[in-house]
């Protein structure tokens, strides 16, 4: 069972994370959401398109300008406030490595913490063991924020990535983080080239069999692009190809952009599987 904010999710239900980006310079929608209202419209239209989980960030993963604590917090915390008011039921997460960010948008609002840099904070999850909130423990190969990776190399890639994220996972969890609420994530393309990060989603059923929830960021991301050597705008299929590969080997939860297409994937994939029926079916009854 996972447990987020008001919701909860069968072992075989797949959850949507919609990203909505609140920043200038965001490497897929180059800044489309940094102003409120664009941004409310982008939670509107992701919630009735089928996501569960508003993810709100306000830095961009990639290298650029400096962004403070405190202008981190600026962009996000009273939007989260504006959500959490707009949007009562909605799975509000934000995407921070900082604990005081943390703590300021959990005051706001937030149910879930989305750790994407691996803990270089921990202090993350004590905010989150405060607030009794979640927390995605993410592999990020030991990366400091907002920097890319450099010939790095792995023995193992999944053998690093269980130790990390099941090391963070049970440390939130000593700390009193509730453990239905604890989610493991293997940080495609962060510390990671692109053959990692392919590594990683082919053995991604190593994850599962953990038994914590696993959440996948596989978006437009660069592993994709290179793969199929395609620019940011035309990695959906490749994105949507390696989103049903996840859901068949188990991942749980997926943080997109394009919720309508990735919900159509998910319930296909789950039917296939027999986790869900068919929406209809009439073929061969008349």
């Amino acid at each position: 069972m996972l447990r987020l904010g008001k919701r909860e999710f069968g072992t075989h239900e797949p959850v949507i994370m919609a990203i909505v980006n609140r920043t200038p310079d965001s490497f897929y929608d180059q800044g489309a959401t940094f102003r409120d209202e664009p941004a409310l419209a982008r939670v509107e239209r992701a919630v009735a398109e089928g996501a569960a989980i508003i993810d709100i960030g306000g830095v961009k993963a990639g290298p650029g300008e400096e962004v403070t604590a405190e202008e981190e917090a600026r962009r996000t915390v009273g939007f989260v406030a504006e959500v959490r008011r707009r949007f009562p039921d909605v799975i509000i997460s934000v995407d921070t490595w900082r604990a005081e960010v943390g703590a300021a948008v959990c005051e706001a609002g937030a149910d879930l913490l989305n750790d994407a840099w691996g803990g270089v904070d921990p202090g993350l999850a004590e905010v989150a063991a405060r607030y009794r909130v979640g927390l995605v423990c993410t592999h990020a190969g030991g990366a400091e924020p907002r920097t890319r990776p450099h010939r790095i190399e792995y023995d193992d890639v999944m053998a690093d990535i269980l130790d990390v994220t099941v090391g963070l996972a049970e440390r939130a969890l000593a700390l009193g983080v509730p453990r239905e609420s604890i989610m493991i994530d293997p940080g495609h393309d962060f510390g990671k080239n692109t053959r990692h990060s392919l590594e990683a989603t082919r053995r991604l059923d190593e994850m599962v069999a953990t038994g914590w929830p696993v959440l996948v960021s596989l978006s437009n991301k660069d592993f994709v692009g290179e793969t199929l050597d395609r620019p940011v705008k035309e990695r959906v299929v490749g994105t949507l190809a390696t989103t049903a590969v996840s859901a068949w080997l188990g991942a749980q939860v997926y943080r997109v952009h394009e919720v309508a297409e990735t919900r159509q994937v998910l319930e296909m994939v789950a039917t296939i599987a027999g986790h869900r029926a068919p929406a209809v079916a009439r073929r061969g009854l008349a």
